[in-house]
């Protein structure tokens, strides 16, 4: 066991040329980040859970029902033994073959069947209640961070000069405000790791877990390395669009279709710019070049930017599906998703809902949220509902 560890916290992969891990212990005159550090972020996203849920209790639900949100769910089915076994041990979707015998077995049309399972899917669609209370907590967090992130960045010269994230590496002290901006930041995204298994199901649920677990592997990455300061600067970047998209739902499920498009639009148009313009231009240059210009070459470097480049790839795929669906929005007058995530699993079987409330049901990220996921959740309708 001993021989693996050794192995894998080789100092000629994780650091730079003629650095060790005892150049990096903690002093009285100076802290640096510390592995074992990381094991905080457990018990704190098991906090932030806990706060979550107190919130959208105490919070969001009587903010919802103060806005008249709709707190009931779709339509049920109505009960038959034969349908429901069929529907929870053979298929929810069940062919026309199979749709002639139902009907013949139980002396039905088959619209009528088809009707039922489609009302029987609906069913298990979460309500437009629960749906506003998630975003609402999304867009707390996000705006919370985000300007904590702000006024945090507006003090540190790496704003405004990306080689200054460079700067003494790696022998940086880690300041107290940034050693809380991390710990959140990991802890947040732990806590939506878990939660993403009771949250509103969604059609991308693969592709916003995989962001997940690469957002906490770049956080917890780059916190190792002491690379804290670039991570400060994608955290700040990523979160921004975050807030739009979710005050965005929001208003689509207070049926504010006006001010649901034009902080659609809003957030389209921050996420392609920040995602596809300045990552790119700002981050990803200072890692691939200012950084091998001020301290060479070392392994460690290249899954850093091996991760950002995939993060990037997660960019661009979203920002397609987000013109995409704006376009189409347009096209047809309309606009209420984010492409990204919020499409719940059973979108899809609106047939019953005219066109025009169809358009509504479909907004929805986090990211994205990128190295936050900054977040994200693909769209299957005009649009729909972190990340």
């Amino acid at each position: 066991m001993a021989g693996i560890l050794a192995w894998f916290w080789n100092e000629r992969f994780w650091l730079p040329h003629n650095v060790t891990w005892a150049d990096l212990q903690s002093t009285e005159e100076a802290t640096f980040p510390q592995a074992e550090d990381l094991y905080l972020a457990f018990p704190l996203a098991f906090c932030i859970f806990m706060i979550r849920m107190l919130f959208e209790r105490f919070i969001a639900k009587p903010c919802a029902l103060g806005l008249k949100v709709q707190a009931n769910g779709p339509q049920k089915a109505q009960p038959n033994a034969i349908l429901e076994k069929v529907f929870t041990a053979i298929t929810k979707h069940p062919d026309e073959k199979r749709l002639e015998g139902l009907s013949k077995q139980l002396d039905w049309d088959v619209r009528s069947i088809q009707r039922w399972f489609r009302q029987r899917r609906n069913q298990e669609k979460p309500s437009t209640l629960r749906k506003f209370c998630e975003s609402m907590w999304r867009f707390t967090f996000y705006l919370y961070i985000f300007t904590y992130g702000v006024r945090f960045l507006k003090k540190t010269p790496w704003l405004w000069n990306t080689r200054q994230c460079w700067n003494g590496y790696p022998y940086q002290p880690l300041m107290p405000d940034l050693h809380y901006y991390y710990m959140v930041e990991l802890s947040f995204y732990w806590s939506l790791m878990f939660s993403q298994f009771i949250d509103v199901k969604r059609k991308d649920f693969g592709i916003m877990f995989t962001h997940h677990i690469l957002a906490v592997i770049l956080i917890s990455f780059s916190y190792i390395t002491n690379l804290t300061r670039v991570g400060t600067l994608i955290f700040c970047l990523h979160d921004v669009a975050d807030i739009v998209l979710e005050a965005a739902k929001m208003a689509n499920y207070c049926k504010c279709q006006k001010l649901s498009d034009f902080l659609f639009l809003t957030f389209a148009v921050v996420f392609i710019v920040s995602r596809l313009g300045i990552y790119p231009l700002w981050i990803l240059n200072t890692t691939s070049f200012e950084l091998y210009e001020a301290l060479g070459n070392f392994p460690a470097l290249w899954v850093l930017n091996v991760l950002l480049m995939v993060l990037q790839i997660l960019h661009c795929l979203w920002s397609y599906l987000i013109m995409k669906t704006a376009y189409k929005a347009i096209l047809k007058g309309k606009m209420a998703t984010d492409a990204r995530s919020d499409i719940e699993s059973s979108s899809d079987e609106e047939e019953s809902v005219p066109r025009s409330k169809a358009l509504h049901s479909t907004i929805a990220t986090n990211g994205t949220s990128g190295a936050n996921g900054t977040n994200g959740y693909l769209t299957g309708g005009t649009c729909s509902e972190e990340h």
